[in-house]
């Protein structure tokens, strides 16, 4: 991540402690692994921005790196001029953040008062006039050198990596709705208004194309071997296993020609009746290798799982609302039948025949990689589309690890959400699905952030 940093001024203010901020936001930012741009200091007195002439200086200046950074951090050392900000900034295009210097307690006098707590709102006011979207955070004031302002600069670094990745991707469609699952239906052109690019691929080409692929193909037996490295693959029939391995590679084709940022798979049940296997466990591989991959078509779970992927850095997953744990109203089993990503798990999968398939129709179902989700905090979210609108939650919850019986198939864990009983009537009422996603890690006013301020989708709230 790199950031470009302004610094304000203001002509009766106390000039040189514009100096000090320079070098005390030069230091936060590559002491917590971040890169930086700063206009040269000899341009303008310190290098600041405090007239619109100079605002207009430093907007030419922004737009001469224009695609260098992701994000703009807008420091205030003290009650700045915001007309040579709002010149500054109003091209910027990425997320600001807002930063005010915090005055001390026996630094009162006219020489080291700041003012930057006052002139904050100063600046946020003549942004939202001018349209122009900010981040703020708290506290309002904020040494750069706190650990505060360290909590706040990952924060606003996940803000501009979800903004930044969700802005405009590909994301590939491989199969048709399963006719039955009308609650995972989208309008492809509203997302396109979003920057949400969908490439629709008939399932038949691919079985074609797995057809096509022969069993010592270099890039088949190069798959088989991660698939057997990455799980446990003991249990599976030869025959399967190398078909599995042609359907990873023929969708590997797919992500690389079409460069697909994430794509969502019609899993059954053509891949059982046809092919013989059940793609849980390639699902879950892509998770692993970074690649967002939604199960049952839910187009809609790929992108906030993309999004909590970029924010995290780490595999999401798509699972059911499925159980209720006991009379606890407060937990619930997420689960699905083995697309969990194995690094989200409690210990090393096992690949397994799917029992829902192998019940009516024995040998059609090798791939589900069960086991059990582990323990960790965790973010959950999910969107639709509507009348041209992308509505979209995000609550906070935790993977408890509590046990779940060995007989429960699939890959599932249990789920401790505050007041769960009322967020189901939200999302049942707001017209949600059966689907949820999930992200390690609480990330929800990051992902609100970047959905409501920088992307234009509509939060709808499922907390009191």
């Amino acid at each position: 991540m790199k950031f470009v940093l302004y610094f304000g001024n203001r002509g009766f203010m106390p000039a040189e402690l514009i100096a000090g901020a320079r070098a005390d936001m030069i230091k936060a930012v590559t002491d917590a692994g971040y890169e930086y741009l700063a206009m040269d200091e000899n341009a303008t007195r310190y290098g600041a921005v405090e007239t619109r002439e100079e605002g207009r200086l430093y907007h030419d200046w922004l737009k001469s790196h224009e695609g260098e950074y992701d994000g703009v951090i807008l420091c205030m050392p003290i009650f700045i001029d915001e007309n040579g900000a709002a010149a500054a900034l109003q091209d910027a295009n990425v997320p600001i953040l807002m930063q005010a210097y915090p005055d001390e307690i026996g630094k009162m006098d006219f020489a080291h008062r700041r003012d930057a707590f006052c002139g904050k709102f100063s600046v946020t006011d003549v942004f939202y006039q001018y349209k122009i979207p900010f981040t703020v955070m708290k506290p309002h004031v904020v040494h750069p050198l706190s650990e505060a302002f360290r909590q706040n600069l990952d924060d606003f670094a996940a803000i501009c990596r979800v903004v930044k990745g969700m802005r405009r991707f590909n994301l590939g469609c491989i199969g048709a709705r399963t006719t039955a699952f009308k609650t995972v239906r989208f309008d492809e052109v509203t997302l396109q208004r979003y920057g949400i690019n969908v490439e629709s691929f008939d399932l038949s080409e691919l079985v074609f194309k797995v057809g096509q692929k022969k069993d010592d193909d270099k890039a088949v037996l190069a798959k088989v071997k991660r698939l057997e490295s990455y799980t446990d693959f003991s249990h599976v029939p030869e025959k399967n296993k190398l078909t599995l391995a042609k359907i990873s590679v023929v969708i590997d084709e797919y992500i690389e020609e079409y460069k697909l940022d994430a794509i969502t798979l019609r899993c059954w049940n053509e891949m059982e009746t046809i092919l013989r296997v059940c793609p849980c466990v390639l699902i879950s591989e892509l998770n692993d290798r970074g690649i967002v991959c939604s199960c049952e078509i839910d187009l809609c779970s790929a992108i906030t799982m993309r999004a909590m992927n970029l924010a995290s850095g780490k595999p999401t997953a798509c699972l059911d609302w499925n159980n209720n744990y006991g009379e606890d109203e407060n937990k619930v089993i997420l689960f699905h039948c083995g697309p969990v990503a194995q690094s989200l798990m409690a210990g090393k999968g096992t690949v397994t025949e799917h029992k829902m398939f192998a019940k009516g129709d024995p040998g059609s179902g090798w791939g589900s990689n069960e086991g059990r989700i582990a323990a960790f905090d965790m973010t959950f979210s999910n969107c639709f589309t509507e009348n041209g609108k992308l509505k979209v939650y995000a609550s906070e919850a935790r993977f408890t690890g509590e046990p779940i019986e060995k007989e429960f198939f699939g890959c599932g864990g249990v789920a401790e959400i505050p007041d769960l009983q009322n967020k189901l009537l939200r999302l049942a009422r707001g017209g949600f699905k059966h689907h949820t996603t999930v992200g390690v890690g609480h990330m929800k006013e990051v992902l609100e952030e970047a959905f409501a301020t920088y992307l234009g989708y509509d939060i709808v709230s499922i907390e009191e």
